[in-house]
């Protein structure tokens, strides 16, 4: 069995992770983190019975790691908590499942760092829906065919939601921008804002929207759009906990979802 521990584990991410940890036959849940119900047993909090794991202090991550010995942590948080959690797991040689978003480049470079030096595996992706995944492939293969065409990527979410624009977004935008040779991405426009050779990036936050991102490719006298809705945080769940038994058995460095998928080429 392969321990699992999870951070944010009070969440709506981390209470389905937890879901569908339990659910399977290869992992084990040994340690549930966070900052809120400290010493509550998780199942009681996310009210599916208990389950003998008590919450414990993610500002004590390192003494929680030491007592539930985990394989694999699996964090879907905030980016500044997110870090913490990474470089203490990397210390402890535990592999890593990361989803959560928001990173600045300093930020994505320190959990890196501390993943190299300390010889772990992690897979760190915005998404961890087989879908989105697939998705990101098929901007790559239209950009490299429309490449005279606009682009503009529109994404919405939920009102909850901190960062903007999504990770998804952004990365829909590198992969496009790698297939096209570079283009500036712009984040939103307002007054005098004359076209230029860029993508344009624009944030929707309202209700209880799960993930809608559509990207639209517009030339003279037609458009073609891709779009990818998320009917609900089942699908990002499913693939973190894919990606968690996969991390496990993995050589050591830092992995995208197209490395646990097995497809064609990474993007």
């Amino acid at each position: 069995m392969i321990k699992i521990a999870v951070t944010g584990a009070c969440g709506r991410m981390g209470g389905l992770i937890i879901e569908n940890v339990l659910k399977s036959k290869d992992l084990k849940l040994v340690s549930a983190i966070d900052v809120t119900n400290i010493g509550k047993d998780i199942g009681e909090v996310m009210r599916a019975g208990k389950l003998n794991v008590l919450v414990e202090d993610a500002n004590n991550i390192d003494a929680a790691l030491d007592r539930s010995k985990p394989d694999v942590l699996i964090d879907f948080t905030i980016a500044p908590a997110a870090v913490k959690n990474v470089t203490a797991s990397a210390r402890k040689k535990v592999a890593l499942v990361v989803g959560t978003t928001g990173f600045t480049p300093e930020q994505r470079t320190l959990m890196e760092k501390a993943i190299k030096e300390n010889n772990v595996s992690a897979v760190i992706t915005p998404n961890f829906s087989i879908g989105v995944n697939v998705f990101w492939g098929l901007l790559a293969e239209a950009a490299k065919r429309l490449g005279d065409y606009d682009v503009e990527i529109i994404e919405a979410h939920h009102n909850q939601k901190k960062d903007a624009p999504s990770g998804t977004a952004v990365k829909a935008a590198e992969v496009i921008s790698k297939a096209q040779g570079g283009k500036e991405l712009i984040y939103g426009r307002h007054g005098i804002s004359p076209r230029q050779k860029e993508i344009g990036i624009h944030a929707v936050r309202g209700g209880d929207i799960v993930g809608d991102h559509t990207v639209l490719f517009a030339g003279d006298g037609e458009r073609i759009e891709i779009k990818h809705q998320a009917h609900n945080r089942q699908a990002f769940a499913k693939g973190a906990v894919k990606a968690a038994a996969w991390v496990f058995t993995a050589k050591p460095g830092v992995y995208e979802m197209a490395d646990v998928l097995e497809l064609r080429t990474r993007i």
